[in-house]
């Protein structure tokens, strides 16, 4: 059984943030607060054997199952609203404005859904082992980790544009308007390439096993999936502005327009960390049986607009909702 758990009592409002301990007037007019631990669950039909991909596509969200399947779900109840195929072990995702980009592990293809229907539009070729996808505003680029490399595909019909040299098992991608990030997991650094050639720019430390990546506007955040903590890179000129602490083995990363989320694999855990400073607000527990015995939890987190979306796969799948 495939569950979606709501934690309804992180969620933001227009023009404040829950603050945790502090009594924001703001906050107690609208009742929130108080960090309120109220669960709802939804029971759908089926779900992910092991989610690895989470996008959100301005109305609903696609979960990649890490099998021959994509789930589009209604972000208000939890109604599946499609389970769409792919040619195998879907993984990450990324949103194009009008179709989804779906990553096929082992079949070293991407492919491409129209987001309104799923309807299938194509699979092209990228590099071995592919894992990551971002769109750049005119082209989707992917991570190779086998073959230390990434691809760069044109959305409007996936023809390659190019492939390119980046460090050792290239797994996190982000776009910051300009330029491409790539995390690098074995070579412990993160890599800069410019968007319109793939020129790179330049290399930086990215700490103990850098995963995921996230751009908060100015700055890219980087989790050490090694370590318990993450890393703030100045996005103009990679200078490090500081590591802050999270949970164990930190993957996934978004931002909510002031606050950086992380989603602690090991622990089962998310982390709230504010991203002027990063102070961390909470480290906030899944459901499904994340206790930290092992490996389960949320590698994949979006935000949709007003609401943070963690996957996690221990004890049952389900998507988590703050």
């Amino acid at each position: 059984m495939f569950s979606l758990v709501a934690s309804l009592g992180m969620v933001p409002f227009a023009g404040s943030q829950v603050v945790i301990g502090k009594q924001n007037p703001l906050q107690i007019a609208l009742r929130r607060w108080y960090p309120a631990n109220l669960t709802t669950e939804f029971a759908l039909q089926t779900g992910p054997s092991d989610a690895m991909g989470l996008v959100f596509d301005g109305a609903n969200l696609w979960l990649g199952t890490g099998g021959t399947t994509v789930m589009k779900v209604r972000p208000s109840d939890g109604a599946i609203l499609g389970n769409f195929p792919v040619p195998d072990s879907a993984g990450g995702l990324a949103f194009d404005g009008a179709n989804v980009w779906v990553v096929n592990v082992d079949t070293n293809q991407v492919t491409k859904l129209r987001a309104s229907d799923g309807t299938k539009l194509g699979s092209f070729p990228v590099g071995n082992d592919p894992d990551a996808v971002a769109f750049d505003g005119s082209a989707i680029w992917v991570t190779n980790r086998v073959d230390n490399t990434v691809t760069k595909l044109l959305a409007s019909n996936g023809l390659k544009l190019g492939t390119f040299n980046v460090g050792q098992h290239p797994w996190g991608i982000a776009f910051d308007g300009t330029n491409v990030w790539v995390a690098n997991e074995l070579s412990n650094n993160v890599t800069k390439l410019r968007a319109s050639d793939g020129k790179k720019l330049g290399s930086f430390a990215g700490g103990n096993q850098p995963f995921g990546l996230a751009f908060d506007g100015a700055n890219i955040w980087v989790a050490q999936w090694g370590s318990s903590g993450i890393i703030k890179l100045r996005a103009s000129d990679g200078k490090n502005l500081g590591t802050f602490g999270t949970g164990a083995q930190p993957a996934g990363v978004a931002f909510d327009g002031a606050n950086i989320w992380v989603g602690n694999q090991l622990d089962g855990t998310v982390s709230m960390l504010r991203a002027s400073d990063g102070t961390n607000l909470g480290t906030f527990p899944l459901f499904f049986g994340c206790d930290g015995s092992g490996f389960g939890g949320p590698t994949a987190i979006v935000f949709d607009g007003a609401n943070i979306w963690a996957d996690a796969t221990c004890g049952e799948a389900g998507l988590a909702k703050f």
